[in-house]
């Protein structure tokens, strides 16, 4: 999994900063994930293709997270796009999409497909042979969902070493890989214990923004390889965050400890702060394997 960093900060852009919107590569699929304002130009700036995107999720209909689908749906358009694009989301996104191109008159070259979500239990709303994505719901001023990607075909380090050793020829090394049974010319039988480390434990990526602190969240999220949680506010600023339904760097840290996560990343600053070191700073001491989200930044898991 490789995870790009389009836009980390809450509620308006800076000069140098987007509001959230990501992109996740994995099995094959290019995920994005949110699409606040500025989202297709750190696209170009992170050099990645727009033509691979085809599935886009959006966690609720705040202008942070949204604002930037519609000239992005637009663009597919001039791009002379033919591939669908599925976007899931929150009850109105269909609405919300099709009336901005109705009124301008740009209704769009490829089929657009809209699943519209409302569960406020967590649902599968995407699976295919190599990946799974389910919904987190979580607790914020408007109906919200985080995110789950799930990888789930299994794989097999190979033993290089082994296979020299057993002579088998490179055209075996997928079947290998699979954890399938090998009969070489000699007759000689091969198993999975024979020629790899055994079995390469799954990616999983949980995202989620916006949200109060929801403990509720922990059992969906349990044991995940990263998570992404929003930390709009500093321990000093709690009585805000419980205000506006958003969460503290040390809240966000709370949640990664007890869903035992692999490693936290944190996004969705205010703006109010100088530095997004601080918020690495109040996490780490509850959650040691904390990073901070910024534009431009990809993380490899």
């Amino acid at each position: 999994m490789k995870l790009h960093i389009l836009g980390c900060t809450a509620a308006t852009p800076g000069t140098v900063t987007n509001p959230t919107s990501q992109i996740l590569e994995t099995k094959g699929h290019m995920f994005m994930i949110d699409c606040g304002e500025g989202s297709q130009v750190q696209l170009r700036r992170n050099r990645i293709k727009f033509s691979r995107i085809n599935h886009i999720f959006i966690s609720h209909l705040h202008g942070d997270h949204v604002f930037g689908l519609i000239g992005l749906v637009s663009t597919f358009t001039l791009l002379n796009r033919l591939d669908d694009l599925h976007i899931y989301g929150p009850v109105g996104i269909k609405e919300m999409i099709l009336l901005q191109l109705k009124l301008g008159n740009s209704y769009t070259g490829y089929k657009l497909y809209f699943h519209e979500l409302s569960s406020k239990e967590s649902e599968l709303i995407f699976e295919d042979k190599h990946v799974t994505v389910k919904t987190i719901p979580l607790k914020h001023r408007v109906y919200t969902n985080g995110f789950l990607i799930e990888e789930k075909e299994e794989v097999y380090q190979l033993n290089l070493d082994a296979l020299n050793h057993y002579e088998v020829p490179v055209v075996y090394y997928n079947k290998a890989k699979q954890g399938g049974t090998i009969t070489l010319e000699n007759g000689q039988v091969l198993t999975s214990e024979d020629l790899t480390f055994g079995k390469i434990p799954q990616k999983s990526y949980a995202f989620c923004s916006d949200t109060a602190f929801h403990p509720p969240i922990v059992e969906v999220i349990q044991g995940a390889s990263v998570l992404y949680h929003e930390a709009t506010f500093l321990k000093k600023d709690q009585e805000l965050a419980k205000k506006t339904l958003h969460s503290t760097a040390q809240e966000a840290a709370e949640i990664a400890k007890q869903a035992q996560v692999g490693q936290l990343i944190l996004g969705h600053f205010s703006s109010r702060y100088k530095s997004f070191q601080l918020f690495k700073d109040e996490a780490c001491p509850i959650f040691e394997r904390t990073e901070i989200a910024q534009e431009g930044k990809t993380f490899e898991f």
